[in-house]
């Protein structure tokens, strides 16, 4: 079943599709109220649920690698772009006087999760086309040509994405640069000279060339070794360039990536065995511990003694806490921020959006934030008590994932909620 996400994905960096904020519009002012009553004593009910339909069209970045977490399993993903022409017919003078140096696809580099183990990567031909105004899912595939383009002598790489990239003796931000054969360059340069009109104009380009297939292909990553790299597509630094020497002058020709192009995001994830996939199959194991992670799993919090409030009770705050557990220096890192959402009723197949982002606490351990207008929202019967789902901030453009202590964990912290109201 396709399950459309509405949650908030904001950030500069990392902007995705954002919804505004609909509970608790018609909360009053609890800033006029001095004191309240403050209560702590809730049962919370966690759990772990597995979402199967995620939209990751032409986000804000694309992810890139594999890694294989003991928890979580086995994370691989992979991306599908258009590239278009700088300009229309370009002008490459006598081709027999051209000998092609190489071929590079520049990806410039906007975050990472993981290590930097060295990792396999494959670049495939689309023989199908792809359309900017169609809706692409994480499960999608598009079909490609089975002939591997990465030059195989440099198709194992270990990804830097912290330090500059040097490129002719320039230093540049942080790229992964994919060597391709240089029959494809020769492809293009022939094809561009050949008058059939494949270079007369973006949409012909792209009815020529129709696109890439970029994953990685890794046989030797050991339990607790990968990483997993993000990607801007629509930055000027993000392109492919052939190099190439004309009569002894060496130039360069460009073909961009950018917002008229389509790209999306495919992930594949194998929880087979892990406590993950046995969470999301027996509820129970929730209350030990809950997960969540990107391009699947949501953590889900209940709190059913919000049902004991009544509509003339004015919430002040309703501060929870999620710890988690991490330890410092663990590659694979909680993240900064994780997102809110719930349902109007049990049955709504569509998330609403609190407005509410959880900030960790490196000292604490933990995820907190004040859910005040959700709470207010059930106690008005604005909503039914569905619950929150609670996802790393970047779901749809990320590989982050997160360990929450249940109700009933052995750990010494445990979930909770501190709610401060008063009567009116």
């Amino acid at each position: 079943m396709r399950i459309f996400i509405v949650v908030l994905l904001g950030l500069a960096l990392l902007a995705c599709r954002k919804k505004d904020n609909t509970l608790g519009k018609e909360l009053l002012n609890s800033n006029q109220y001095l004191d309240g009553i403050t209560t702590d004593t809730f049962y919370l009910v966690t759990s772990s649920i597995l979402e199967d339909s995620m939209v990751t069209d032409n986000v804000s970045n694309v992810v890139l690698g594999q890694y294989i977490d003991p928890m979580f399993g086995d994370f691989n993903a992979s991306f599908y772009t258009q590239i278009r022409i700088a300009a229309t017919n370009p002008d490459f003078g006598n081709i027999n006087e051209i000998i092609v140096d190489s071929m590079v696809l520049g990806l410039k580099y906007v975050g990472y999760y993981g290590d930097f183990t060295p990792q396999t990567f494959e670049v495939f031909e689309l023989t199908d086309p792809m359309y900017n105004d169609s809706t692409y899912y994480s499960f999608d595939h598009i079909n490609h040509a089975a002939t591997n383009l990465m030059d195989p002598s440099k198709s194992t790489i270990t990804p830097d994405p912290v330090n500059f990239t040097v490129i002719g003796g320039d230093s540049v931000q942080a790229q992964l640069r994919l060597y391709l054969d240089t029959t494809l360059a020769k492809q293009f340069i022939t094809e561009a000279t050949s008058g059939n009109g494949s270079f007369a104009s973006i949409e012909a380009f792209q009815n020529y060339f129709k696109g890439f297939y970029v994953r990685a292909n890794n046989a030797g990553l050991s339990a607790g070794q990968g990483g997993v790299f993000y990607f801007n597509l629509n930055d000027p630094a993000t392109k492919l360039t052939i190099y190439y020497r004309q009569s002894g002058t060496a130039k360069t020709y460009d073909f961009l990536m950018n917002s008229i192009c389509a790209d999306f995001s495919h992930v594949d994830v194998n929880r087979n065995g892990s406590p993950v996939n046995n969470a999301i199959n027996n509820s129970s194991q929730g209350m030990q511990e809950f997960y969540a992670q990107a391009f699947g799993v949501r953590a889900k919090v209940i709190i059913p003694g919000l049902n004991q409030f009544t509509k003339n009770q004015l919430i002040h705050r309703a501060e929870i806490h999620l710890p988690v557990q991490y330890s410092s220096g663990n590659k694979f890192k909680p993240g900064a921020s994780v997102t809110f959402a719930t349902k109007k009723s049990i049955n709504a197949l569509t998330y609403l959006n609190t407005g509410v982002l959880g900030a960790y606490s490196e000292t604490n351990k933990e995820f907190s934030a004040d859910v005040k207008q959700y709470v207010q929202a059930v106690i008005n019967q604005d909503i039914e008590n569905t619950g929150l789902y609670v996802s790393p901030l970047f779901f749809i453009n990320s590989a982050e994932r997160i360990i929450f202590n249940g109700q009933n964990t052995l750990n010494k912290k445990r979930p909770k909620i501190i709610i401060t109201y008063t009567h009116f």
